[in-house]
């Protein structure tokens, strides 16, 4: 049963939202306060924070600046009315596991919930029976600490960044559609949301590589998708 905190201050949605998380099963405090929502999401243990971004007293993007600097690592889903482009790069960037813009459907906040559990869940089975630190080149990414580094330099990776690159080393070699990467990564394949994925190894491409147009660690397979070094193609 997962342990689910909604700070959220329209009491409507919040009640909403809880009601259906409630009916599959898990347990969900609210709050509609920033500061109140800070200290219980920094002081207790949660599988999950659903985070609004426009908040009284502080705001959903220090709340994830904050929850971030825990030891602990709590996934964040963000809701906001703000549907910009700089403000979904600007929440991801700074932490949250995903977006998803008002109005939305709540049977979509709902399934992307759910996978963001399950994908947690995975991750940390994988941690913890697979090697403490992967070596790719000069690569090295840590899964219990989620963080990786470039010859010997920590790497700011938002954490679905980091997700899809822990997903893409521990199969080196391995080719993968956008829609197989969704549904491993994200925990979903709605038609669709391909550009996402794009997106995203466009931005991780930026952070690993040398040269992102020319790229060593993470392929390019034409008309397939993509595909991580494998150990004699990785660079050093």
């Amino acid at each position: 049963m997962n342990n689910i905190l909604v700070i959220e201050d329209d009491k409507d949605i919040a009640f909403l939202v809880a009601m259906h998380l409630r009916d599959h099963g898990a347990e969900v405090e609210i709050c509609h306060d920033g500061r109140e929502g800070a200290r219980k999401a920094c002081s207790n243990a949660y599988d999950l924070v659903i985070l609004d971004l426009m908040l009284p007293g502080l705001d959903g993007l220090e709340i994830c600046r904050r929850v971030r600097a825990l030891e602990h690592y709590v996934p964040i889903l963000m809701l906001t009315a703000r549907s910009t482009e700089m403000d979904r790069v600007l929440g991801l960037e700074i932490g949250a596991d995903d977006y998803l813009s008002k109005p939305f459907s709540v049977r979509e906040l709902v399934a992307r919930t759910h996978a963001i559990c399950r994908r947690m869940a995975a991750m940390n089975q994988a941690s913890s029976v697979a090697a403490e630190t992967l070596h790719c080149g000069a690569l090295s990414i840590d899964a219990a600490g989620r963080s990786a580094s470039l010859s010997g330099k920590p790497l700011e990776l938002t954490a679905r960044e980091f997700d899809l690159l822990w997903h893409f080393a521990r199969h080196p070699g391995q080719v993968f559609t956008r829609c197989q990467l969704l549904d491993a990564v994200w925990g979903y394949s709605h038609e669709g949301y391909e550009h996402t994925v794009n997106s995203h190894i466009n931005r991780l491409r930026a952070k690993i590589e040398q040269d992102s147009s020319n790229p060593r660690f993470i392929l390019t397979v034409w008309g397939v998708g993509y595909k991580f070094a494998s150990a004699g193609e990785a660079p050093t």
